[in-house]
């Protein structure tokens, strides 16, 4: 079967080809929104959530064994009428020396709860914890930008330390000044880090697709480690066959994708769609006889 994961359904158009997919295809029950849930469905590993942070530090500096790691992903937070809403994350076109300068005050905030806080990348984080810690399940970023992000906190009493922790950081990274002379610039202020994708590195990551054509940092670590083959949406072959995953996320182009996927679907028979705001269905090289369902 050919799996292709799609952004939002809002944000995919309404041409002709996908309206017929929608008519004449089979609706499956909605998902949980969110790319990072779409992907990781493909997956397997031994318990809990899925561990983006330990995978990605692991493949970018090879040291996230024998610790918990959290992504701390600089974000830009719009304060509203109701509360506050993300408006990007880990997208802030930050240099080395930028994240350094953010960086460099909140280190003793974390590390007065044991928490080291590693630059991984400019855009991507991390805060290194002990083995033993047991942070909360942080939604990943994908599934809070655009919305309000106060009910993505930890609500439980348990957690309270981190949602103060949470609060703390925003206080220091709104007060830098690199934030000051970013807006200057007209570019946006890194006043939040968010935390997600908490866990250690897995013992085993398994799955059941044979290929990925992808460009997502996470998702090429994960196939790495299930040693499924790796290659780039623009060398998808829509005249293969066996399991696939095509991620069009971030990639979609309607006027050549619709057309492709019709092609790939003559040779895979069957094909699932699952978009990034939990909209899934199937859809069959045989639903073309379903002429009684009008397409309009």
């Amino acid at each position: 079967m050919l799996h292709v994961l799609l952004p939002n359904f809002a944000l995919c158009g309404q041409d002709r080809v996908l309206r017929t997919w929608l008519v004449r295809g089979d609706r499956l029950p909605d998902a949980e929104h969110g790319y990072t849930t779409a992907l990781g469905a493909h997956f397997r590993w031994p318990s809990g959530g899925l561990p983006a942070a330990a995978l990605l530090r692991e493949a970018v500096c090879g040291d996230a064994g024998g610790e918990t790691w959290l992504c701390a992903d600089p974000a830009f937070v719009q304060p509203d009428m109701t509360g506050a809403r993300m408006l990007a994350c880990g997208t802030l076109d930050l240099t080395a020396a930028d994240a350094e300068a953010l960086a460099r005050p909140l280190r003793p905030l974390f590390g007065d709860r044991g928490f080291l806080l590693e630059t991984t990348a400019p855009s991507r984080w991390h805060l290194r914890l002990p083995r033993d810690a047991q942070p909360p399940a942080f939604a990943a970023p994908d599934r809070v930008l655009g919305d309000d992000l106060l009910p993505y906190l930890p609500q439980d009493a348990r957690h309270a330390s981190w949602r103060e922790l949470f609060n703390e950081a925003q206080i220091l990274l709104h007060q830098h000044p690199l934030n000051a002379e970013r807006r200057a610039r007209g570019q946006m202020p890194v006043n939040c880090l968010w935390l997600w994708g908490g866990g250690r590195l897995p013992s085993w990551v398994k799955a059941d697709i044979e290929r990925i054509y992808t460009a997502d940092p996470l998702a090429r670590v994960l196939a790495e480690r299930a040693r499924v083959g790796i290659a780039a949406v623009r060398d998808f072959d829509p005249d293969g066959e066996g399991d696939v995953l095509l991620d069009l996320e971030s990639d979609l182009r309607p006027e050549v994708h619709w057309p492709l996927l019709t092609r790939a679907l003559k040779g895979h028979k069957a094909m699932r769609l699952d978009f990034a705001s939990g909209e899934r269905m199937e859809v069959r090289h045989a639903h073309r006889w379903r002429f009684w369902r009008k397409v309009v």
